[in-house]
Protein backbone atom coordinates (compact mmCIF):
# COMPACT_ATOMS: atom_id res chain seq x y z
CA UNK A 1 0.00 0.00 0.00
CA UNK A 2 1.39 3.37 -0.65
CA UNK A 3 0.53 7.27 -0.66
CA UNK A 4 1.37 10.61 -1.34
CA UNK A 5 3.31 12.65 1.72
CA UNK A 6 4.11 16.23 1.36
CA UNK A 7 6.34 17.68 3.90
CA UNK A 8 6.10 20.43 6.63
CA UNK A 9 8.81 21.33 8.96
CA UNK A 10 11.11 17.76 7.86
CA UNK A 11 7.74 15.35 9.03
CA UNK A 12 5.32 13.74 6.72
CA UNK A 13 2.08 15.22 7.00
CA UNK A 14 -0.61 13.13 5.15
CA UNK A 15 -3.35 14.23 3.04
CA UNK A 16 -7.02 13.18 2.23
CA UNK A 17 -6.05 9.86 4.67
CA UNK A 18 -9.08 9.30 7.08
CA UNK A 19 -8.17 8.75 10.63
CA UNK A 20 -9.25 5.43 10.38
CA UNK A 21 -6.77 4.59 7.56
CA UNK A 22 -4.24 6.50 9.11
CA UNK A 23 -4.52 4.14 12.38
CA UNK A 24 -4.47 1.22 10.71
CA UNK A 25 -1.14 2.35 8.76
CA UNK A 26 0.23 2.99 12.28
CA UNK A 27 -1.30 -0.21 13.44
CA UNK A 28 0.80 -2.43 10.43
CA UNK A 29 3.67 -0.06 11.00
CA UNK A 30 4.39 -1.41 14.72
CA UNK A 31 3.82 -4.94 13.93
CA UNK A 32 6.16 -5.04 11.16
CA UNK A 33 8.96 -4.52 13.04
CA UNK A 34 9.81 -7.61 14.48
CA UNK A 35 13.62 -7.82 13.43
CA UNK A 36 16.03 -5.41 13.48
CA UNK A 37 18.86 -3.99 11.52
CA UNK A 38 21.24 -3.26 14.40
CA UNK A 39 24.54 -2.02 12.64
CA UNK A 40 26.24 -0.93 9.25
CA UNK A 41 25.80 -4.01 7.35
CA UNK A 42 22.46 -5.91 9.43
CA UNK A 43 22.70 -8.87 11.56
CA UNK A 44 24.77 -10.97 9.75
CA UNK A 45 27.76 -7.94 9.16
CA UNK A 46 26.87 -8.94 5.24
CA UNK A 47 24.30 -6.68 4.25
CA UNK A 48 21.78 -9.83 3.90
CA UNK A 49 18.55 -8.98 5.25
CA UNK A 50 16.83 -11.59 7.29
CA UNK A 51 14.85 -14.48 5.74
CA UNK A 52 11.01 -12.62 5.58
CA UNK A 53 12.00 -9.63 4.73
CA UNK A 54 10.28 -8.25 1.68
CA UNK A 55 10.78 -4.45 1.08
CA UNK A 56 8.88 -3.04 -2.04
CA UNK A 57 10.64 -3.63 -5.44
CA UNK A 58 9.64 0.23 -6.75
CA UNK A 59 9.27 3.55 -4.78
CA UNK A 60 9.46 7.30 -5.33
CA UNK A 61 8.80 10.31 -3.55
CA UNK A 62 5.55 9.78 -3.70
CA UNK A 63 5.14 6.71 -4.61
CA UNK A 64 5.34 3.80 -1.19
CA UNK A 65 6.78 6.69 0.68
CA UNK A 66 5.30 6.06 4.71
CA UNK A 67 7.06 9.81 5.74
CA UNK A 68 10.46 11.79 5.45
CA UNK A 69 12.26 13.57 7.66
CA UNK A 70 14.36 15.99 7.17
CA UNK A 71 17.76 15.50 9.27
CA UNK A 72 20.04 18.09 9.99
CA UNK A 73 23.72 18.95 9.40
CA UNK A 74 25.41 16.13 7.92
CA UNK A 75 25.80 12.48 7.76
CA UNK A 76 26.43 9.15 5.81
CA UNK A 77 25.87 6.59 9.10
CA UNK A 78 23.22 4.12 8.50
CA UNK A 79 20.02 4.17 10.49
CA UNK A 80 20.34 1.49 13.17
CA UNK A 81 16.95 0.09 13.76
CA UNK A 82 15.49 -1.53 17.01
CA UNK A 83 11.77 -1.62 18.86
CA UNK A 84 10.41 1.19 16.94
CA UNK A 85 13.56 3.11 17.13
CA UNK A 86 15.60 4.26 14.10
CA UNK A 87 18.99 5.44 15.31
CA UNK A 88 21.48 7.92 13.49
CA UNK A 89 24.58 10.69 13.87
CA UNK A 90 25.01 13.76 12.45
CA UNK A 91 27.96 16.54 12.86
CA UNK A 92 28.04 20.18 11.98
CA UNK A 93 29.85 20.55 7.56
CA UNK A 94 33.13 21.81 9.85
CA UNK A 95 32.69 18.40 12.66
CA UNK A 96 33.05 21.04 15.70
CA UNK A 97 29.29 19.60 17.29
CA UNK A 98 28.46 15.72 16.68
CA UNK A 99 25.14 14.30 17.55
CA UNK A 100 22.51 11.44 17.86
CA UNK A 101 19.32 11.31 16.65
CA UNK A 102 16.53 9.27 17.37
CA UNK A 103 13.12 9.07 14.88
CA UNK A 104 10.08 6.94 15.79
CA UNK A 105 9.84 4.37 13.19
CA UNK A 106 6.09 4.67 12.57
CA UNK A 107 5.50 8.65 12.49
CA UNK A 108 9.17 10.03 11.48
CA UNK A 109 8.84 12.12 14.93
CA UNK A 110 12.53 13.13 15.87
CA UNK A 111 12.38 11.81 19.47
CA UNK A 112 15.75 12.46 20.47
CA UNK A 113 17.93 15.48 19.46
CA UNK A 114 21.20 15.37 21.34
CA UNK A 115 24.58 16.87 20.72
CA UNK A 116 27.10 14.79 22.16
CA UNK A 117 30.91 16.12 21.46
CA UNK A 118 31.88 19.64 20.74
CA UNK A 119 35.49 19.66 18.97
CA UNK A 120 37.25 23.20 18.58
CA UNK A 121 39.40 22.51 15.44
CA UNK A 122 38.45 19.08 13.62
CA UNK A 123 41.30 18.66 11.09
CA UNK A 124 39.83 19.78 7.42
CA UNK A 125 38.69 16.67 5.74
CA UNK A 126 40.07 17.64 2.47
CA UNK A 127 37.73 16.20 -0.03
CA UNK A 128 33.76 15.88 -0.03
CA UNK A 129 33.55 12.03 0.38
CA UNK A 130 33.88 11.61 3.66
CA UNK A 131 32.41 13.82 6.45
CA UNK A 132 32.28 14.13 10.43
CA UNK A 133 28.90 11.42 10.92
CA UNK A 134 29.97 8.47 9.02
CA UNK A 135 30.76 5.51 11.34
CA UNK A 136 27.13 3.92 12.09
CA UNK A 137 25.81 3.34 15.47
CA UNK A 138 25.32 -0.52 16.66
CA UNK A 139 22.46 -1.01 18.96
CA UNK A 140 20.69 -3.42 21.08
CA UNK A 141 17.87 -4.01 23.50
CA UNK A 142 18.66 -1.12 26.05
CA UNK A 143 21.39 0.54 24.88
CA UNK A 144 22.47 2.11 21.61
CA UNK A 145 26.65 3.31 20.91
CA UNK A 146 27.61 6.11 18.44
CA UNK A 147 31.33 6.74 17.31
CA UNK A 148 32.53 9.77 15.87
CA UNK A 149 36.32 8.33 15.64
CA UNK A 150 38.62 10.17 17.89
CA UNK A 151 36.51 12.81 18.54
CA UNK A 152 34.00 10.96 20.75
CA UNK A 153 32.48 7.48 21.57
CA UNK A 154 29.60 7.07 23.44
CA UNK A 155 26.83 4.64 25.23
CA UNK A 156 23.56 5.70 25.26
CA UNK A 157 20.55 4.67 27.09
CA UNK A 158 16.91 3.84 24.57
CA UNK A 159 14.75 4.38 26.74
CA UNK A 160 15.41 7.98 27.86
CA UNK A 161 18.54 9.19 25.68
CA UNK A 162 20.72 9.33 28.77
CA UNK A 163 24.20 9.03 28.41
CA UNK A 164 25.57 5.85 29.94
CA UNK A 165 29.09 6.47 29.50
CA UNK A 166 31.47 8.37 26.94
CA UNK A 167 34.90 8.21 25.61
CA UNK A 168 37.65 11.37 24.05
CA UNK A 169 40.98 9.35 24.86
CA UNK A 170 41.25 7.45 21.99
CA UNK A 171 43.61 9.26 20.29
CA UNK A 172 43.75 9.08 16.14
CA UNK A 173 44.74 11.50 13.40
CA UNK A 174 41.73 10.19 10.74
CA UNK A 175 43.18 13.02 8.21
CA UNK A 176 40.14 12.17 5.83
CA UNK A 177 37.77 11.91 9.26
CA UNK A 178 36.48 8.86 10.71
CA UNK A 179 34.76 5.95 8.91
CA UNK A 180 35.21 3.23 10.97
CA UNK A 181 31.64 1.64 12.26
CA UNK A 182 31.85 0.19 15.48
CA UNK A 183 30.61 -3.80 15.98
CA UNK A 184 29.77 -5.56 19.13
CA UNK A 185 31.20 -9.26 20.36
CA UNK A 186 30.06 -10.77 23.97
CA UNK A 187 30.46 -7.87 25.67
CA UNK A 188 32.76 -5.97 23.86
CA UNK A 189 32.43 -2.88 21.89
CA UNK A 190 35.33 -2.75 19.09
CA UNK A 191 36.49 -0.10 17.72
CA UNK A 192 39.11 0.75 14.46
CA UNK A 193 41.21 3.36 14.84
CA UNK A 194 43.33 3.39 11.17
CA UNK A 195 44.77 7.25 11.01
CA UNK A 196 47.71 8.92 9.65
CA UNK A 197 49.80 8.98 13.10
CA UNK A 198 48.06 5.70 14.92
CA UNK A 199 46.79 2.57 13.64
CA UNK A 200 44.91 0.16 16.24
CA UNK A 201 41.97 -1.69 17.39
CA UNK A 202 40.38 -1.15 20.84
CA UNK A 203 37.94 -3.64 22.17
CA UNK A 204 35.72 -2.04 25.06
CA UNK A 205 33.80 -3.39 27.95
CA UNK A 206 30.46 -2.35 26.43
CA UNK A 207 28.91 -1.96 29.86
CA UNK A 208 31.10 0.35 30.79
CA UNK A 209 33.44 1.44 28.57
CA UNK A 210 36.57 0.40 29.73
CA UNK A 211 39.60 -0.52 27.81
CA UNK A 212 39.58 -4.66 27.44
CA UNK A 213 42.31 -4.69 24.82
CA UNK A 214 44.03 -2.57 22.65
CA UNK A 215 46.15 -3.69 19.58
CA UNK A 216 48.30 -2.29 17.27
CA UNK A 217 48.66 -2.92 13.72
CA UNK A 218 51.89 -4.59 12.93
CA UNK A 219 52.80 -3.86 9.51
CA UNK A 220 55.56 -1.30 9.36
CA UNK A 221 54.82 1.39 6.53
CA UNK A 222 58.64 1.61 5.00
CA UNK A 223 58.39 -2.66 4.90
CA UNK A 224 60.24 -3.81 1.92
CA UNK A 225 57.17 -4.52 -0.16
CA UNK A 226 56.68 -1.01 -0.58
CA UNK A 227 59.67 0.03 -2.00
CA UNK A 228 60.21 4.04 -1.38
CA UNK A 229 57.10 4.44 0.59
CA UNK A 230 56.97 7.49 2.83
CA UNK A 231 55.99 6.99 6.59
CA UNK A 232 55.09 10.46 7.06
CA UNK A 233 52.48 10.17 4.09
CA UNK A 234 48.81 10.38 6.05
CA UNK A 235 47.13 8.94 3.20
CA UNK A 236 49.26 5.67 2.97
CA UNK A 237 49.19 5.21 6.38
CA UNK A 238 45.06 5.27 6.71
CA UNK A 239 41.97 2.72 6.69
CA UNK A 240 38.41 3.12 6.55
CA UNK A 241 36.99 -0.29 7.04
CA UNK A 242 34.68 -1.95 9.39
CA UNK A 243 35.61 -5.41 10.60
CA UNK A 244 33.69 -8.94 10.23
CA UNK A 245 33.35 -11.49 12.70
CA UNK A 246 32.46 -14.67 11.64
CA UNK A 247 33.01 -18.37 12.82
CA UNK A 248 35.62 -20.35 11.48
CA UNK A 249 35.38 -24.15 13.06
CA UNK A 250 33.93 -23.36 15.87
CA UNK A 251 35.95 -20.23 17.31
CA UNK A 252 35.34 -16.75 16.65
CA UNK A 253 37.52 -14.66 13.88
CA UNK A 254 37.77 -10.69 13.18
CA UNK A 255 38.34 -9.81 9.56
CA UNK A 256 40.27 -6.51 9.76
CA UNK A 257 40.88 -4.58 6.62
CA UNK A 258 43.88 -1.99 7.11
CA UNK A 259 46.22 -0.01 5.30
CA UNK A 260 49.43 -1.97 3.68
CA UNK A 261 47.53 -5.56 5.13
CA UNK A 262 44.30 -7.66 5.61
CA UNK A 263 44.43 -9.00 9.04
CA UNK A 264 42.74 -11.99 11.43
CA UNK A 265 42.17 -11.58 15.08
CA UNK A 266 40.58 -13.18 18.24
CA UNK A 267 38.25 -11.09 19.32
CA UNK A 268 38.81 -12.10 22.55
CA UNK A 269 42.00 -10.96 23.06
CA UNK A 270 42.81 -8.83 20.33
CA UNK A 271 45.89 -11.64 19.24
CA UNK A 272 46.76 -10.96 15.61
CA UNK A 273 46.25 -14.34 14.16
CA UNK A 274 47.21 -13.89 10.27
CA UNK A 275 48.13 -10.91 7.75
CA UNK A 276 48.30 -10.66 4.30
CA UNK A 277 50.53 -7.68 3.27
CA UNK A 278 49.65 -5.72 -0.09
CA UNK A 279 50.57 -1.97 -1.46
CA UNK A 280 47.28 -0.29 -1.18
CA UNK A 281 45.80 2.21 1.28
CA UNK A 282 42.50 2.97 2.38
CA UNK A 283 40.48 -0.12 2.21
CA UNK A 284 36.79 0.48 2.90
CA UNK A 285 35.04 -1.91 1.88
CA UNK A 286 33.83 -4.79 4.69
CA UNK A 287 35.55 -7.70 3.98
CA UNK A 288 33.41 -10.72 3.34
CA UNK A 289 33.31 -14.54 4.11
CA UNK A 290 32.67 -17.92 2.56
CA UNK A 291 33.71 -21.59 3.22
CA UNK A 292 37.13 -20.95 3.93
CA UNK A 293 38.33 -17.99 2.10
CA UNK A 294 38.46 -14.67 3.39
CA UNK A 295 37.80 -11.54 0.49
CA UNK A 296 39.14 -8.18 1.21
CA UNK A 297 39.43 -4.66 -1.02
CA UNK A 298 43.38 -3.70 -0.81
CA UNK A 299 42.10 0.07 -0.86
CA UNK A 300 43.68 2.80 -3.38
CA UNK A 301 46.77 2.70 -4.99
CA UNK A 302 46.70 -0.64 -6.51
CA UNK A 303 43.68 -1.59 -6.00
CA UNK A 304 42.39 -5.62 -5.61
CA UNK A 305 39.97 -8.12 -4.30
CA UNK A 306 41.86 -10.37 -2.65
CA UNK A 307 40.82 -14.30 -2.00
CA UNK A 308 42.72 -15.49 1.30
CA UNK A 309 42.62 -19.13 2.59
CA UNK A 310 41.64 -19.13 6.36
CA UNK A 311 44.76 -20.49 8.56
CA UNK A 312 48.29 -20.07 8.74
CA UNK A 313 49.97 -18.22 11.68
CA UNK A 314 51.94 -14.87 10.98
CA UNK A 315 52.85 -13.35 7.71
CA UNK A 316 50.95 -15.54 5.23
CA UNK A 317 50.92 -13.57 2.12
CA UNK A 318 53.31 -15.98 -0.17
CA UNK A 319 51.19 -18.99 0.55
CA UNK A 320 47.51 -17.81 1.56
CA UNK A 321 46.40 -15.89 -1.35
CA UNK A 322 43.82 -17.88 -3.22
CA UNK A 323 43.41 -15.73 -6.10
CA UNK A 324 43.21 -12.04 -6.71
CA UNK A 325 40.90 -9.60 -8.89
CA UNK A 326 42.23 -6.07 -10.26
CA UNK A 327 39.48 -4.97 -12.66
CA UNK A 328 37.04 -2.06 -11.98
CA UNK A 329 37.33 -3.34 -8.18
CA UNK A 330 34.85 -1.14 -5.81
CA UNK A 331 36.80 0.98 -3.57
CA UNK A 332 34.01 2.69 -1.30
CA UNK A 333 30.81 0.74 -1.50
CA UNK A 334 31.60 -3.05 0.00
CA UNK A 335 31.20 -6.04 -2.23
CA UNK A 336 28.06 -8.70 -1.05
CA UNK A 337 28.10 -12.33 -1.48
CA UNK A 338 24.80 -14.31 -2.50
CA UNK A 339 25.79 -18.11 -3.29
CA UNK A 340 28.73 -18.73 -4.72
CA UNK A 341 29.09 -15.26 -6.37
CA UNK A 342 30.40 -11.74 -5.37
CA UNK A 343 28.47 -8.53 -6.90
CA UNK A 344 29.91 -5.29 -6.27
CA UNK A 345 29.15 -1.43 -7.24
CA UNK A 346 32.39 0.52 -8.68
CA UNK A 347 33.04 4.11 -7.83
CA UNK A 348 32.51 5.15 -11.37
CA UNK A 349 29.29 2.74 -11.94
CA UNK A 350 30.48 -0.49 -13.14
CA UNK A 351 28.70 -3.43 -12.00
CA UNK A 352 30.59 -6.52 -11.39
CA UNK A 353 29.84 -10.42 -11.05
CA UNK A 354 32.45 -12.77 -10.08
CA UNK A 355 32.91 -16.40 -9.01
CA UNK A 356 33.52 -16.98 -5.35
CA UNK A 357 35.61 -19.54 -5.86
CA UNK A 358 37.88 -19.07 -8.57
CA UNK A 359 37.74 -14.79 -9.19
CA UNK A 360 36.39 -15.49 -12.35
CA UNK A 361 34.51 -12.68 -13.96
CA UNK A 362 30.86 -13.75 -14.89
CA UNK A 363 29.56 -10.57 -16.15
CA UNK A 364 29.67 -6.79 -15.93
CA UNK A 365 27.57 -3.86 -17.02
CA UNK A 366 27.79 0.02 -16.65
CA UNK A 367 24.69 1.41 -14.69
CA UNK A 368 25.91 4.59 -14.25
CA UNK A 369 26.21 6.77 -11.62
CA UNK A 370 28.37 6.53 -8.36
CA UNK A 371 28.52 4.33 -5.59
CA UNK A 372 29.97 4.51 -1.89
CA UNK A 373 26.07 3.36 -0.09
CA UNK A 374 26.71 -0.20 0.10
CA UNK A 375 24.34 -3.04 -1.85
CA UNK A 376 21.57 -4.93 0.18
CA UNK A 377 20.38 -8.16 -0.43
CA UNK A 378 16.31 -8.43 0.35
CA UNK A 379 14.02 -11.12 -0.32
CA UNK A 380 16.10 -12.64 -3.20
CA UNK A 381 17.12 -9.01 -4.68
CA UNK A 382 19.70 -7.42 -5.17
CA UNK A 383 19.71 -3.49 -4.09
CA UNK A 384 22.14 -1.22 -5.10
CA UNK A 385 22.09 2.99 -4.00
CA UNK A 386 24.20 5.54 -6.39
CA UNK A 387 25.47 8.93 -5.20
CA UNK A 388 22.77 10.33 -7.37
CA UNK A 389 19.70 8.66 -6.20
CA UNK A 390 19.02 6.01 -8.08
CA UNK A 391 18.66 2.36 -7.00
CA UNK A 392 19.23 -0.50 -9.12
CA UNK A 393 17.40 -3.41 -8.43
CA UNK A 394 18.66 -7.34 -9.48
CA UNK A 395 18.03 -10.54 -9.79
CA UNK A 396 21.22 -12.10 -8.77
CA UNK A 397 22.37 -14.73 -11.31
CA UNK A 398 24.95 -15.87 -13.81
CA UNK A 399 23.22 -13.12 -16.16
CA UNK A 400 22.43 -9.35 -15.54
CA UNK A 401 18.94 -8.77 -15.23
CA UNK A 402 17.44 -5.48 -13.91
CA UNK A 403 14.31 -5.86 -12.49
CA UNK A 404 13.51 -2.01 -11.67
CA UNK A 405 15.27 1.18 -11.15
CA UNK A 406 14.12 3.90 -8.77
CA UNK A 407 14.66 7.14 -7.67
CA UNK A 408 14.88 9.94 -4.22
CA UNK A 409 16.46 13.34 -4.27
CA UNK A 410 19.69 13.91 -2.93
CA UNK A 411 21.60 10.60 -3.17
CA UNK A 412 22.89 8.08 -1.15
CA UNK A 413 26.23 8.62 0.95
CA UNK A 414 24.78 6.25 4.07
CA UNK A 415 23.89 2.32 3.20
CA UNK A 416 20.25 1.28 3.43
CA UNK A 417 18.36 -0.49 6.71
CA UNK A 418 15.61 -2.96 6.20
CA UNK A 419 13.21 -4.51 8.77
CA UNK A 420 10.82 -6.56 7.79
CA UNK A 421 8.78 -4.81 4.28
CA UNK A 422 10.15 -1.92 5.45
CA UNK A 423 13.12 0.27 4.01
CA UNK A 424 14.90 3.03 5.73
CA UNK A 425 17.13 5.09 3.50
CA UNK A 426 19.44 8.11 4.22
CA UNK A 427 19.93 10.59 1.60
CA UNK A 428 22.13 13.61 2.16
CA UNK A 429 19.21 15.46 3.12
CA UNK A 430 16.27 13.45 5.02
CA UNK A 431 15.56 9.56 6.07
CA UNK A 432 13.03 7.80 4.34
CA UNK A 433 11.02 5.27 5.38
CA UNK A 434 9.76 2.93 2.54
CA UNK A 435 7.35 0.26 2.17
Amino acid sequence: MHFASKFSGGFARREGVAPLVLGWLVLCATSALATNWPSFRGPTGDGHAPDGCTPPLEWGESNHVAWATDIPYRGWSTPAVLDNQVWLTTATPDGKESSVLCVDARTGKVTVNKPLFHTEAPEPLGNDVNCYATPSPVIEPGRVYVHFGSYGTACLDTGNGAVVWERRDLPCRHYRGPSSSPILFENLLILTFDGADLQYLVALDKATGKTVWKTNRSVPWNDENVPGQMARDGDLRKAHSTPLLVTVEGKPLLLSAGAKAAYGYDPRTGKELWQVRHMAWSAAPVPLYRKGLAYFVTGSGKTELLAIRIGGDGNVTDTHVAWRYEDMVAKTASPILVDDRIYMASDEGMLTCLDAETGKQIWRARVGGNYAASPLLAAGKLYFFNKQGKTTVLQPGAELKILATNSLPDGFMASPAVVDNTFYLRTRTRLYRVE
